[in-house]
């Protein structure tokens, strides 16, 4: 709860502290941002293993770690309840297909010497998220989003046309990200993150053993064949898939979905500097061109995003203004909310917890 000051001793004004809840929520959630931003260091420990081989232990150990984390807490009634739920089912199958298409384009790129265009894809993302909102969600934008949207699009061009090649790397990572975000909305949050994960993997765990299959039968499976040292980070795979994700889902339900946005680039900055600074890859004139067209679409989208916050706030009433008591749906866990409202006009809620 937000702790309750007055400004003087003889008015009755009043103003909120931060709430430790927020504190708390904003350090997870940065630090899943930084786990994030240097997994291309982790996984270019990872040498020889290649893309195919990486995603396959990814997958499994994912649902390795989440099945003991699951066994330890006693929570698997509800990973069972969703299998009762033939949509929401369907629903984690899909979120699981997006994700695998997403983590085997990111290894490719990573382990191939592009993750500075891996960066250009988890930079672009947001865009992708507006233009999903837009089309699936029939959601209307304000003139400074369009405006972000096409200087996104201006970006790109300018990439294609100038540095001569197309990034589908970047625009898959996009489009992926961006997908998967609209389908972690629609499960809404009857599933929390780690069994949301626990089901992708399981989903996936066939692909898996095809991908280990070929490269068994090909180049040679890495694993216990170089070295110790090299056998237990391959291990870790399955930490380093889910612990950023459970800080992101714990930090995430506390901290105010601007700051969440501006939280967000710091993955995709490191990943950038990373390339960059530490391994050498080259920046043409023209992508310096179209990154930089990104991030000043970025930066439009983050003031829009801000004035849209701010105004919400200023519109709501100081007087007839009062807290309604609101219940998520199809929540197990019976979490309560408190939001203004009008006049007090009860206005039920559909957002999902992240």
């Amino acid at each position: 709860m937000a702790q309750l000051r007055p400004l003087s001793s003889r008015g009755h004004t009043w103003h909120t502290t931060a709430p430790p809840g927020r504190v708390r929520g904003t350090v997870y959630t940065l630090a899943a941002e930084l786990l994030w931003g240097t997994l291309p260091v982790y996984f270019l420990l990872l040498t020889p293993t290649g893309p195919l081989e990486l995603v396959a232990w990814r997958i499994s150990l994912a649902f390795v770690f989440c099945a003991l984390l699951l066994t330890v807490t006693r929570k698997w009634s509800t990973v069972v309840s969703v299998f009762r739920r033939p949509r929401l089912l369907a629903l984690t199958a899909f979120a699981g297909a997006v994700i695998y298409a997403n983590w085997q384009t990111y290894m490719i790129g990573t382990l191939t010497g592009q993750v500075i265009e891996t960066s250009l894809g988890y930079f672009i993302s947001p865009i992708f998220t507006v233009l999903l909102g837009v089309v699936v969600l029939r959601e209307r934008l304000r003139l400074l989003a369009w405006i972000a949207v096409g200087v996104a699009g201006g970006a790109v061009v300018v990439i294609i046309v100038g540095y001569g090649s197309f990034p589908w790397l970047a625009l898959v990572l996009a489009a992926t990200f961006a997908v998967y975000g609209l389908a972690k909305k629609q499960i809404g949050p009857s599933v929390d993150a780690i069994n949301g994960l626990a089901l992708e993997s399981l989903w996936l765990l066939p692909v898996a053993a095809v991908q280990l299959s070929i490269v068994a039968n090909t180049t040679g499976v890495t694993f216990g064949n170089a070295g110790l040292p090299h056998a237990l980070l391959l291990l870790s795979v399955g930490a380093a898939t889910a612990v950023p994700l459970l800080l992101f889902a714990a930090g995430a339900r506390h901290v105010p979905l601007t700051v969440i946005g501006l939280i967000q680039f710091t993955a995709p900055v490191l990943q950038f500097s990373l390339g960059f600074w530490v391994l050498g890859e080259t920046m043409t004139p023209e992508r310096w061109i179209g990154f930089c067209l990104v991030w000043t679409a970025l930066a439009l989208l983050t003031v829009d995003s801000v004035l849209a916050s701010r105004n919400t706030r200023r519109d709501l009433p100081e007087s007839g203004e009062r807290a309604a008591t609101v219940r998520v749906p199809h929540s197990r866990d019976s979490q309560v909310f408190r939001k203004p409202t009008k006049r007090g006009a009860t206005r039920p809620s559909s957002w999902p917890e992240a």
